[in-house]
């Protein structure tokens, strides 16, 4: 059987849009252009991870960024666990900048949570379960100044004082999902959406690799002079800095799953395949080089690989990644297996509590219009036009909305399936 057109439709956003935004070193996201430093990522639920050869962090002043006349921005939002189910008590809400942990406020007894950050520094204090080393799961690419152990942000950002930093939750026991600032603005929609919490213990994979702590300081220096490079758009210097890494520390798998980003993104497939089997064979547990081999895959349009490719990432970790739900659920739909499509797609739906994968209501929408479940269909595909209302394809969409109402008008009494 062919391939639908429509299918093949959605495979072009994904090299479009942006899946979620990567996170800086260690990301939990994929992208359609070469890689970028800053964004979102998942932190640990309180925890850090130490850095080979960090200061010991202790100040209780919040980052410096909140200490001068930037105007307080203020921010709302609801944390829910992972079954839908409000936290069981009041949560601390997090600043976490430059890898060190703020609390900035707390959850009502629903979930709900309202901090104003700037407005009052002194009472931002650097929680006191963090153990003082910068955390490498935060991906801030801030600098500690001097012993005054205060975040300064990148020069230039002064209209965006917490561009590096992060929003999270804080509860013992559980993964919080991070909400980067990177793009806010004071006049933003102060609503930063559902933070979920996944119960620790239930994720094989790591987001952060254990070669990356154990990496000699030569081949670290040489990844993160990558890193800054990939920034600057420079990135045949940051590919061959990270050459150097991997050749100084060749189980260097963080190293190597960045080589394969920039190799892939050229159209190197090949060179990109060896990068992430090399990723792979280091750590097998370091969960981002399946997630951007199966991004290379679907690009390729090889289903059956994009499928086992993602599930391997989602057996690893079924939390953080819900971009690979989203490329699992493509895999299915192309290989004709609709439920289990659906079933992906609903996950990853579940989990893109920011809508930063707008395709999703999409894909949905195209397989309940196929089992001719035309309220469904517009449901979705209303979602799809709110979260992504400039995309490629979106008057064709609006189309399409137009025959799923007409068909829903013609047969008023079929009930939804």
């Amino acid at each position: 059987m062919s391939v639908p057109k429509r299918s093949r439709e959605l495979i072009l956003l994904v090299g479009l849009a942006t899946l979620l935004t990567p996170a800086f070193g260690q990301r939990g996201g994929s992208t359609g252009s070469p890689p970028s430093g800053g964004g979102t990522t998942t932190g640990g639920g309180g925890t850090t991870q130490p850095g080979a050869g960090q200061p010991n962090s202790r100040s209780t002043q919040p980052p410096a960024s909140t200490q001068g006349p930037n105007q307080p921005v203020f921010l709302s939002g609801r944390v829910m666990l992972e079954d839908g189910a409000p936290p069981p008590e009041p949560i601390a809400i997090q600043l976490v900048c430059g890898g060190s942990p703020y609390t900035e406020g707390y959850t009502n007894r629903q979930g709900d949570f309202s901090i104003t950050l700037g407005a009052s520094p002194a009472t931002a204090q650097q929680d006191a379960s963090s153990n003082g080393f910068p955390d490498t799961t935060s991906g801030s690419p801030g600098t500690l100044n001097g012993n005054n152990n205060t975040f300064s942000t990148t020069p230039g950002l002064s209209d965006r004082p917490w561009a590096y930093c992060d929003i999270r939750a804080q509860l013992a026991g559980y993964q919080s999902q991070s909400v980067s600032l990177m793009n806010r603005r004071a006049m933003d929609d102060p609503n930063v959406g559902t933070i979920l919490l996944h119960r620790i213990g239930q994720s094989e994979g790591t987001m952060v690799s254990a070669t990356t702590l154990a990496a000699p300081k030569s081949a670290r220096k040489a990844y993160e002079k990558a890193l800054e490079l990939v920034k600057k758009k420079k990135f045949d210097d940051a590919q061959a800095s990270l050459t150097k890494a991997v050749e100084e520390y060749p189980r260097y798998a963080a190293a190597w799953s960045e080589l394969g980003m920039l190799e892939a993104s050229k159209g190197d497939t090949a060179t990109a395949q060896h990068a992430f089997d090399q990723a792979i064979q280091a750590d097998p547990k370091y969960v981002p080089p399946y997630v951007e081999m199966s991004l290379m895959e679907l690009r390729a349009h090889q289903w059956q690989a994009v499928s086992e490719t993602s599930e391997k990432a989602l057996r690893l970790d079924p939390f953080n990644y819900p971009q690979a739900y989203f490329f699992n659920a493509m895999a299915h739909y192309n290989l004709q297996q609709m439920d289990a499509a659906e079933e992906s797609a609903r996950r990853a739906q579940k989990l893109d509590t920011r809508h930063q994968i707008p395709e999703v209501s999409h894909l949905i929408s195209v397989i309940l219009a196929a089992r001719h479940d035309y309220q469904g269909a517009a449901v979705e595909m209303r979602d799809y036009l709110k979260f992504a209302p400039q995309a490629e394809d979106a008057a064709d969409a609006r189309s399409q909305l137009e025959r799923f109402e007409k068909l829903i008008a013609a047969n008023p009494s079929k009930p939804a399936q």
